[in-house]
Order: C-alpha cells, then sequence, then structure tokens
C-alpha cells in the first residue's frame, strides 16, 4: 500500500484511438530508457544476511487505514568467495554454494490514520554446497518456515501519513537445528531480535507529463537480545533511499512506475563457541532498479539489487544478485 502523495493523480482516459496508442508507447519508451540508465555495468559479490530484503520496498507504506496482504519471493545465490574489498579464491572458502529462496506471507492492518501492526512468516528453502571433514564436498537441501516478524507502526506524524516508525520483534521460529547446515547458513537465527525502524517519502522538485518525481528513504535496525546454543548473530542495519516516477496508466497496465533504489547494510560480526566470528560481517552498497506496476486489485513490485561496493570479514559466499519480487492486494 503505497501513501497517495507518491503516486498522485491519474486522470480517466479513453482507452482507443491512435493518439492514446501514441502516448502510450512514448511512455513506455521513457521507462525503458530510465531503467536502463540506472542499471550498472557491473554486477559483483554480496555477503550473508537477508536484513536488506526488509527496507527499499516503498510498495508497503501505507496511505490509510485499512489493510494489505502481500506475497513476496526473493532469491540469493552465493557462489563467489570474497575477501574484504575484493574476490577471492575459491580454495580459501571450505563453503561453496549457499542458493536460498524465501517465501513470504504478510499482513499489514492500519485501524486508524496513525496505528497499525505488521506480520510476516517467512518460509525458506535453501540448497548448501560444502567441504565435510573428509575433504569431500557434499551439497544438501532443506526447507522449514522461518524466523516470523510481528511489528507495530505509527504514522501520526502528519495528515499524509509520510513519515513511519516501525518497532517490534523477530521471534526465533525458524529452525535452526539441521545438522547439516552450519549455524550462520541455518534457515533460523535461534535468536530473538529487536526491530526499529523508519520511513518517510516526500517529492521532489521535478516533473515530467505535469506528474512529480517522488522520493522516499527508510532504515531498519535489528538487534538480538537472547540468543540460543552458544550462537549470537551480528547486528544488522540496513537503510534505503529511492526515486520513482509513477506515469499512470500505460497500456493494459492501470500504473506504471520506474523505481530506482540505493541501499545500504552493516553487520556486526557473530560472536559464540558456535559463531564463525572470523567470516562474518560485512559493510556493503547496492543499486537496486525496478518497478511497480498495478494491474486491476493486484500491484506487483520487483527490483534487481547489485552490489556496487562491499567489505567482507574473513572469507564469505556472496551473491551477483539479489533478486525481490511482491504482490498485494489492499482491502
Amino acid at each position: 500500500m503505497v501513501c497517495s502523495n507518491i503516486r498522485g493523480p491519474i486522470g480517466a482516459r479513453p482507452r482507443g484511438g491512435t493518439l492514446y496508442r501514441l502516448r502510450a508507447a512514448r511512455r513506455l519508451l521513457v521507462a525503458a530508457v530510465f531503467l536502463v540508465a540506472m542499471t550498472p555495468g557491473l554486477s559483483w559479490a554480496c555477503a550473508c544476511g537477508c536484513g536488506v530484503f526488509e527496507v527499499g520496498t516503498a510498495s508497503l507504506f501505507p496511505a490509510g487505514s485499512g489493510g494489505l496482504l502481500y506475497l513476496s519471493y526473493n532469491f540469493s545465490d552465493q557462489y563467489l568467495n570474497w575477501h574484504e574489498a575484493h574476490k577471492a579464491p575459491q580454495i580459501n572458502n571450505d563453503d561453496k554454494v549457499i542458493r536460498t529462496q524465501f517465501f513470504t506471507l504478510g499482513a499489514q492492518y492500519m485501524f486508524n490514520r496513525s496505528w497499525g501492526v505488521m506480520a510476516e512468516v517467512p518460509y525458506t528453502d535453501r540448497y548448501f554446497k560444502t567441504t565435510n571433514d573428509d575433504g569431500n564436498i557434499q551439497g544438501f537441501e532443506h526447507s522449514a518456515i522461518g524466523d516470523v516478524r510481528l511489528e507495530g507502526m505509527y504514522t501520526g506524524f502528519s495528515e499524509d501519513m509520510s513519515t513511519g516508525l516501525r518497532f517490534g520483534v523477530k521471534l526465533a521460529s525458524g529452525d535452526f537445528t539441521y545438522p547439516n547446515f552450519d549455524r550462520d547458513t541455518s534457515i533460523g537465527s535461534g535468536s530473538t531480535d529487536l526491530l526499529a525502524g523508519a520511513y518517510h517519502i516526500g517529492t521532489l522538485p521535478l516533473t515530467f507529463q505535469d506528474r512529480s518525481f517522488n522520493w522516499f528513504a527508510q532504515a531498519l535496525w535489528q538487534v538480538p537480545f537472547w540468543t540460543q546454543q552458544q550462537y549470537h548473530p551480528g547486528r544488522e542495519v540496513d537503510a534505503a533511499v529511492g526515486t520513482l516516477y509513477n506515469f499512470g496508466a500505460v497500456g493494459f497496465l492501470d500504473e506504471f512506475a520506474p523505481v530506482l533504489n540505493l541501499i545500504a547494510g552493516d553487520r556486526t560480526r557473530d560472536h559464540g563457541a558456535a559463531a564463525n566470528t572470523d567470516n562474518s560481517g560485512y559493510d556493503r552498497l547496492l543499486i537496486g532498479p525496478g518497478a511497480e506496476v498495478k494491474i486491476g486489485i493486484i500491484r506487483v513490485y520487483a527490483d534487481a539489487e547489485f552490489p556496487i561496493y562491499q567489505s567482507v570479514v574473513g572469507n564469505q559466499l556472496v551473491a551477483p544478485v539479489l533478486l525481490k519480487a511482491i504482490f498485494s492486494y489492499e482491502f
């Protein structure tokens, strides 16, 4: 659910005629140029950590009272070995592949224009290839419920709900006992974490076809406060700033809005006897071109997030790109 001041008015217009088709084609051409121009030429590594999927998504900002149901899909294929700020030999890391699909069912409900709640239930499928004690490479796959998130939201700072706060907990509901996964590759962290975040959305002093460019900023802080079995995951902070332009109706789409995100993340090292302290923790910056469309009652958001800078501690498997898609329905 996106705040109304981001989208702007979308006037009704006839669906037929040469003039309409020319306007639709021009809008698609401008949108394509917009996305291609912002896509980076290089795509390299991405360190471990999935908190990055929780920011940079303007689709989930509330616009008024009522509810939102959504299903998100995220994909990460970590197969490149990285050391500090550069690629490193694969032989330096016993782990070879961490390929993960995240399926998250979420619900958001605003009781009024000030207060709301949000819940997310993830299901994760992960393939892990690593070197065993005998020096042989083995692959394992495991699927399970992940760590559930429960949050409250406050958006009463202004009438247009353009500024909001998030606060809540991540529960230790995900499986962290699968014997063939290390603690830092388990589907669940085994920890209960405090969550705190904020966002703001606004309008840029730029217009095109009488419509404004809009921007948003978002940050989320996550810190474990209760852990299990000698594993304490690192504290994580993720933040995003982005811009979007809503073209309105384009072809068969009721709305079309290209989006560009810059996403930064910082995670401290893991600690405890079960942790790999020497090979955990990172800093990174990603660029994420994407788009959001609306077709009838369904809104779809998708982006691809390419790291443009990152520095990891020790040797860690990383991915060349992170993929995100969200399907949502307002009620």
